[in-house]
Order: structure tokens, then C-alpha cells, then sequence
């Protein structure tokens, strides 16, 4: 059997349940391709803003607007997030959604808190704010609108092109230095994005939509990732160089990450999808983590180690010299932050 447009082919239970579920054949006939529709939730938030003190991350603050993504990633290292929800990091991330409608509003008290401090708010670091059901149910355009209000910076992680509707808020966010956006590009090889990415767009459509980014006046960062040794570390300066000339101003990579359910998963994508170079990933990520798939070792999980760790690590400062590519970009504007007026507040004098 095999489902079309879904990046994994199993659903099995999360590490928290009591209980496994076990297909079993039962003399009907599955058919060759089976569709499944996509189940969307809503989910009441109770806060909005979520605090990390990671040592590997830029940010120490972010907002989810929804939980799953139906681009459905084969590799994507947030699937575990799903089994704390007693559902599956399989089939279950990229079927049953999460859509936090309200969370604007949400946002807009804490922004309003006294103790707030202005920092950099990261959106899709964990899941795609510009997935699919983002038209219909627009949590991620709630959002950037409160956060507009309050001139607050924005810095985005995102394959969707959705994220071109809200160009007339990111815009003049980008032009005032409040927002950013940085796009993830795997491989520009569309037959392996369609299996590894199956409702995401394709490598040229999201460098079409770097360009149209830069033209609105956003900057835009090429993210090299998942790096996947052994199957799409020889794109790397291929990639950065069409996210340069569509406009892109700085880059960064991360290698592929196996944490918890993602390794069984993945390992099935690579038996079903490209048994030829599956023996070749699996050794180079076992050189990269002493003998494991995968270290979850602050300082390590973005980027291994080792010599096929320093290789790339020298091939990407390579390509960024020859390219013109930033590393960092210029920190963006916290001073702009002011919580709008709103109904009850006291006039000032002068």
C-alpha cells in the first residue's frame, strides 16, 4: 500500500502510550494508494510565548500557532512534539493538526505584561506557520498582525508561500528592521522533494518566493537544512548560490537530526525511497555521532562531529566567501516596541 502525498508510511503509537496497536491482515485487500484527509483541532491557548534557555539557539522565545505539520517532512525533528498529545509522530503529525485560534489575543497580554521585555519572537522553529491550513484558519496572520501593533520583532522559519499574503505586514515590518524570515531549502532536486517533503513547495517555488520576499523588503536567509549526508550534502553551495541570486542575503545549515521516533521513520523513507544510498546515510550519521544515529548533546545535535562534520562546516564558510553570504545578520530593533493604545487606558498630557 501506498499513501500519496504523505511523507511517512507508519503510525506507530508515541513512546508515552500504555499500549501498542498492531495491523494485522484480515483477507481484505488494501488498496495500492490510500488518501488521507487531514483532521484539523482546535485548542484553546493558554499562553502564547514559549521560553527556551538552549545554549544551540539564537532566540530564547517563540510562538506556536499550530501543532503538526501537513507538509509532512520525512525527517522532520519536531515529530516526537506529537507523541505528548498521545498521538503518533507518524502519520498522526502530518493528518491530525493542531490550529490555536485566539492565541493573538493571548499574545497580545503577555506583550502588555509590565515585566515583558522586548526580544526577538522565533515562529516556526518548532512547526510550519505557513502549512497548508494556514489558509484557511490564519492563526499565523493573528499574529503578525499583534505584533505589528506592538512593533515587535519577528523572525520567521518557513517553506510555505503562504507567507507572500502577508507580505503587506512583513514588508514595512522587514523596511523597519522588526522582521525577518528564513527559508529552508533541503534540495533543489524536485522528484526527492516531492518524496522528502510531500506538501511542501517545490525548490523552485520557494525561490521564487525568496525573490518576491527581497523585492517587498524583507531579508531573507537561506537555511541549508536538513543537510542529509550521503544523499543531499553535494547541493549545498548549488542551493546557496540560486538562494543568492533570487536575493537571499545570509545562509546557515543545520545536519539532519534523528531525535526519539524521527530515526525509525527516517529509516523507513530511506529502505522505501532510496535503498541505494541508504547503507551510505546511516554510516556517515553513525561517524558523525561516535556510532549513533543521532547525539541530542547541546553543541552537538546541529551539527555533529567529526570530519565529515568540519568537511561541510568548510564547504559552506567556502561558498559564503565566494558568494557574498552573511553568517549574521544585523541585530533587529527591540527599541520600537510601544503596546498599542487600547480601550480603559489613561490619556497622557503632552
Amino acid at each position: 500500500m501506498r499513501l500519496r502525498g504523505r511523507g511517512v508510511a507508519s503510525n506507530a503509537v508515541g513512546r508515552f502510550e500504555g499500549a501498542v496497536r498492531v495491523a494485522v491482515d484480515d483477507g481484505w485487500s488494501a488498496p495500492e494508494d490510500m488518501v488521507l484527509r487531514t483532521e484539523v483541532r482546535l485548542e484553546q491557548a493558554r499562553s502564547a510565548i514559549s521560553y527556551n534557555a538552549s545554549p544551540d539557539l539564537p532566540f530564547d522565545r517563540s510562538v506556536n500557532p499550530y501543532r503538526g505539520c501537513e507538509h509532512g517532512c520525512a525527517y522532520c525533528y519536531a515529530r516526537p512534539s506529537h507523541a505528548y498529545l498521545n498521538l503518533s509522530p507518524g502519520l498522526d503529525f502530518e493528518t491530525k493538526l493542531i490550529a490555536r485560534p485566539g492565541i493573538g489575543a493571548v499574545l497580545a497580554k503577555e506583550l502588555r505584561a509590565r515585566a515583558y521585555r522586548p526580544a526577538v519572537i522565533a515562529i516556526g522553529t518548532n512547526t510550519d506557520p505557513y502549512q497548508p491550513i494556514e489558509a484557511t484558519h490564519r492563526v499565523m496572520r493573528e499574529v503578525l498582525e499583534v505584533l505589528r501593533d506592538f512593533q515587535h520583532p519577528v523572525a520567521i522559519t518557513t517553506k510555505g508561500t503562504l507567507i507572500e499574503r502577508d507580505l503587506d505586514i512583513l514588508g514595512p515590518m522587514g523596511a523597519a528592521g522588526l522582521a525577518r524570515v528564513g527559508v529552508s531549502m533541503t534540495t533543489l532536486d524536485a522528484g526527492l522533494s516531492r518524496t522528502l517533503e510531500p506538501r511542501a513547495p517545490a525548490p523552485a517555488r520557494r525561490l521564487a518566493m525568496i525573490r518576491r520576499l527581497t523585492d517587498a523588503g524583507v531579508p531573507v536567509r537561506v537555511m541549508v537544512a536538513p543537510v542529509i549526508p550521503g544523499l543531499t550534502d553535494p547541493e549545498m553551495e548549488a542551493i546557496l548560490e540560486a538562494a543568492r541570486d533570487a536575493g537571499a542575503v545570509a545562509a546557515s545549515w543545520i545536519m539532519l537530526r534523528l531525535p526519539g521516533e524521527v530515526e525509525g521513520l527516517f529509516r523507513d523513507w530511506l529502505a522505501q525511497h532510496a535503498p541505494g544510498r541508504a547503507e551510505k546515510v546511516l554510516a556517515r550519521l553513525a561517524d558523525l555521532h561516535n556510532g549513533a544515529s543521532y547525539d541530542a548533546s547541546f553543541g552537538v545535535r546541529m551539527r555533529g562531529r567529526g570530519i565529515w562534520s568540519d568537511l561541510i562546516a568548510k564547504r559552506f564558510d567556502l561558498a559564503l566567501g565566494r558568494l557574498g553570504l552573511s553568517l549574521r545578520q544585523p541585530p533587529m530593533r527591540c527599541d520600537l516596541f510601544a503596546p498599542p493604545a487600547q480601550a480603559g487606558d489613561q490619556l497622557r498630557l503632552f
